[in-house]
């Protein structure tokens, strides 16, 4: 996902899903190296597989299977992200996601930090059986609130339910809605969702009904979108092109610090 219309998806910018893949053993290091970013979080999903991570502040850690990172890169930070040492030795299947969340103006120069979760952490709605189970990764359902901590109002579920199971999910009015396929398919009215296909919804509504057709799991991402002006240029996103400039100017000059080896 990555759309010219910002305003129609934001608050969240991009969102890159590696497909579940067999990688086998090696004891090379596969991933991203050494890269800087300031003006937004990235929130990484390890949904098969393990990353590990490194930053210029002297974090890091790694990701399970399960288990997700949420970033905020704020006034900047550089790091680097890798399959962890213990699974590319192994070898297995590897899949993630990784989305991109617009941080607020007044937000963006915020000191960066870390959220990291485990499998665990985020608490579950169970319907019953044969109905839709709900992970509340960000934001509330119902009278359930995730421990997520945000810079804007966002909601991030995680559904997963057997074929003809369905859901009425309710949203704030005004707000913008991503539904992604991960498995599986599903429909929204009349529009059939394809496993590994994303549908934008319209912020007319406050509710809609999500049916299964096949057993799946699905991403919700619904957030209150900013109305500001985006600048974006590879790793920095910010508000108009001379913070851009100023970005690419610290990093060159060492202020978003570096890795040690």
């Amino acid at each position: 996902m990555h759309s010219e219309d910002t305003e129609s998806i934001s608050p969240f910018l991009m969102m890159d899903h590696a497909a579940s893949k067999y990688f086998p053993p090696t004891q090379r290091k596969r991933g991203v190296g050494e890269h800087p970013h300031r003006g937004f979080e990235t929130v990484t999903f390890a949904i098969k597989g393990e990353v590990e991570h490194r930053d210029s502040g002297g974090g890091g850690g790694k990701i399970t299977t399960g288990g997700i990172q949420w970033m905020t890169a704020g006034s900047g930070v550089v790091h680097d992200e890798f399959h962890s040492r213990e699974f590319s030795q192994k070898g297995g299947d590897f899949e993630m996601i990784q989305l991109w969340v617009n941080l607020p103006s007044k937000f963006k120069m915020t000191p960066p930090r870390y959220q990291s979760f485990e499998k665990g952490d985020f608490p579950i709605i169970d319907h019953g059986n044969h109905e839709i189970t709900v992970k509340v990764i960000a934001g509330n359902f119902s009278t359930v609130t995730s421990p997520v901590k945000t810079f804007s109002p966002i909601n991030m579920y995680e559904l997963n339910g057997p074929s003809s199971s369905q859901l009425e999910i309710q949203l704030p009015v005004g707000s913008n809605t991503l539904v992604f396929q991960l498995s599986g398919k599903s429909s929204i009215g009349d529009r059939q969702i394809e496993k590994g296909n994303l549908a934008i919804l319209s912020k007319s509504g406050d509710s809609f009904k999500l049916e299964l057709l096949e057993e799946s799991k699905v991403m919700i991402l619904n957030g209150e979108p900013l109305g500001e002006p985006v600048a974006a240029y590879g790793p920095f996103v910010m508000n108009t092109r001379q913070e851009l400039m100023e970005a690419f100017k610290d990093f060159q000059s060492g202020k978003m610090g570096q890795l040690v080896n």
